[in-house]
């Protein structure tokens, strides 16, 4: 087991890389320094590792073990996995302290990380199935006769993933690559940014020391990455966080281009937050919006690729904003976060400092400084000059349409500019000048204007909150990436994707477009498909156990005549008196021909003649999918039903006691012309023999 860092400097060690299965120590190292005191606490090198031999190790022995799990069980190792790393969060906190960080940034950073492996577990078990590939989409007639059909799958690539992380976030960085990339079954090798690669490696020896991951499923380099882009081939995948300028630089390597290796690119970009021409000081809006600027500009120092970089704002409310900035920013105690009353710590490392400092010289040619001054900021419980600490600055852009510095240069902490526009077309103008962003944000109370909004730089950003006082309570913030949505954006901002629920699954998978009859292409996928050949025998379906049905077992109904004395009971019972099911005169003024049965009518009559009323192994209708009434019924016409076994998942046993499983039905209902009537989904419980 690895021990995490000293974070006091009084120990310094090598850090560890985890190669092969083994933990290995590397030659020719960085010093790596606490971000407060300027203390050396660590040192970094990958010097002595292999990277064809960890790209071989995972091809051969992750991937295979990866591959041989279905996405329920991945997910299950992710939930489990979660659960380890949460019980250990505050030794994470500990070490984050050398970041900068303070306790909020540090659970941005490393709680949402691990809500991140949550996250994913439990979407890998409620979006895909329980089986190690993904069937995606309907089924694809491509014949007359429907006996040539086809359908998508997707399956895990079968090489390694390697995730390229920044330095800002070492936590979620790292974990927010891994869950999809796990879950779709795909071996990763981590290489964080060496500057805080420390807090890296100690979550990262607890991944180890958890054993849930099968061996091979992940490596560590805390070091430089040498030639290790150069071992891939066209079944890896690159995931790469950082600057604009590294991911030109690393996606033009020949071996990227000449084998085609997937590359996705997550970079710093000139994000902007506009307060809307409807707002007044007064107006909540207003207020909500000094507070996420302020807060984006302090949280980590700045040092996030979402903060907000360009401000937009009525140009009759730039003075306001300014000073309302000023009074809310000049509260923002600068120091180390372990003394009670700081918000704002140090940049994570020194060589930060001058990198932001060339940046805000290149801005100031272009704009004026409005609040803060440049130099050493006043800090407690630290010495700035030891540390990498950076003073807060806000500029103010007079002429934001001429003048480019601010639209095309980023200083990476806290730095901003405030932009006025005298209209909303020139606010869509100013907020598209950034050639492509991670993240836009607009404060109104006006939907017409948020509309407008969006539509004009929905184009050029990756994600866009549109805040107001109904958000207040529950928005998570212009910065916070979630896994639900994409995080990514056009251009400067790397023109790629992350995270996206499923989407970030599937791009670690192939997708393959299959053809074929209907039951050959059904009995590769598990999953019955129209057309293709049935079983079926005399014991009714719901009497038997989950194990004891096959995909394709069918049950054919008797037939029931639909009358009229049902329709008027059905509408009394349900309340449902709609003009078409009253009487034919009423029905022929809409598109009916006369008097027509209820839709839901026609569903409850088909599940009565279906459902076996005596107890046995179904315990519950869990639910109804793709319900379609594709022809009306008329009293006097007759309908019967087919069910068909379309898909099964086990689930785990849950609290009561009782193995289940969720078999899918798809379900069909015929005229007396053999024609249908409605087609759909259900869903039920059924007990399970194993436990």
């Amino acid at each position: 087991m690895i021990t995490p860092i000293d974070p006091s400097g009084r120990a310094p060690r090598a850090l560890y890389s985890f190669a092969e299965g083994a933990w290995v120590q590397g030659g020719a190292r960085t010093p790596l320094h606490h971000a407060v005191t300027g203390e050396t606490i660590a040192e970094a090198g990958s010097g002595g590792l292999d990277f064809a031999r960890m790209v071989r190790y995972a091809r051969i022995v992750g991937g295979p073990a990866l591959r041989a799990l279905t996405f329920h069980q991945r997910a299950r190792m992710l939930k489990a996995l979660a659960q380890h790393l949460m019980a250990r969060v505050e030794s994470y906190h500990v070490v984050s302290a050398a970041t900068g960080a303070t306790r909020r940034d540090g659970w941005v950073d490393i709680e949402g990380g691990i809500g991140t492996l949550f996250a994913y577990a439990s979407r890998g078990r409620r979006e895909f199935p329980d089986e190690p590939f993904h069937v995606e989409g309907p089924t694809e007639r491509l014949s007359k006769n429907g006996t040539f059909v086809g359908r998508h799958i997707c399956v895990p690539l079968e090489g390694v993933a390697v995730h390229i992380n920044a330095f800002n976030f070492p936590v979620w960085g790292m974990l927010e690559k891994l869950a999809p990339t796990l879950l779709a079954g795909v071996p990763a090798i981590v290489k964080p940014a060496t500057a805080t690669s420390y807090l890296t490696e100690a979550v990262f020896a607890d991944i180890i020391a958890s054993g849930v991951l099968p061996a091979g499923s992940v490596q560590l380099i805390c070091g430089s990455a040498g030639d290790l882009l150069d071992q891939l081939d066209e079944q890896c995948a690159v995931a790469f966080t950082g600057s604009a300028r590294t991911a030109l630089q690393l996606r033009q390597r020949p071996s990227i281009l000449q084998r085609n290796v997937r590359f996705n690119a997550e970079a710093d970009s000139l994000n902007f937050s506009m307060l809307g021409p409807d707002a007044t000081p007064a107006s909540e809006e207003f207020a909500l919006f000094i507070r996420e600027v302020a807060t984006e500009m302090t949280s980590k120092a700045g040092q996030k690729c979402t903060a907000i970089r360009r401000t937009l704002v009525p140009a009759a409310l730039v003075e306001e904003v300014g000073a309302a900035l000023a009074a809310r920013l000049e509260s923002v105690v600068i120091g180390d976060p372990a003394v009670d009353g700081v918000r704002m710590g140090p940049l994570a490392a020194r060589a930060q400092v001058g990198e932001v400092q060339r940046a805000v010289d290149a801005i100031a040619q272009d704009a004026e400084l409005v609040y803060g001054e440049v130099g050493l900021p006043d800090v407690i419980g630290a010495d700035a000059a030891r540390g990498a600490f950076y003073p807060i600055l806000l500029f103010a852009s007079r002429d934001p349409i001429r003048r480019t510095a601010p639209h095309d240069i980023e200083a990476f902490g806290p730095v901003n500019t405030l932009m006025p526009y005298t209209s909303v077309d020139e606010a869509i103008a100013l907020a598209r000048r950034g050639r492509g962003s991670l993240v836009g944000s607009v404060f109104t109370a006006d939907d017409a204007v948020a509309r407008v909004v969006t539509l004009g730089v929905a184009a050029h950003h990756g994600r866009l909150m549109l805040a107001n006082r109904h958000t207040a309570k529950e928005s998570t913030g212009h910065g916070s990436p979630l896994p639900h949505l994409v995080h990514g954006g056009p251009g400067r901002a790397g023109g790629g994707e992350e995270m996206g629920g499923a989407r970030g699954v599937l791009h670690y998978m192939q997708r393959t477009a299959l053809q074929g009859s209907p039951t050959t292409l059904s009995r590769v996928t598990h999953e019955y498909m129209p057309g293709a050949e049935t079983t079926g025998d005399a014991v009714h379906p719901f009497r038997k156990h989950f194990e004891e049905l096959g995909i394709g077992e069918t049950y054919h109904t008797t037939s029931r005549i639909v009358t009229d004395a049902d329709v008027d009971r059905f509408a009394d019972l349900s309340g449902d008196h709609f003009y078409a099911h009253q009487s034919d005169e009423m029905a022929r003024q809409g598109v009916f021909e006369r008097k027509v049965a209820h839709g839901y009518f026609v569903l409850a009559a088909s599940a009565g003649l279906f459902v076996d009323p005596a107890p046995g192994p179904v315990l519950a209708n869990y639910g109804l999918e793709g319900l379609r009434f594709v022809r009306p019924v008329y009293p006097g016409d007759t309908i019967r039903a087919r069910l068909t076994c379309k898909q099964k998942t086990a689930r785990e046993t849950p609290a009561d006691g009782i193995p289940q499983g969720v078999v899918q039905w798809d379900v069909e209902v015929r005229n007396q012309d053999d024609a249908p009537v409605a087609v759909y989904t259900i869903l039920t419980l059924v007990r399970r023999l194993a436990s």
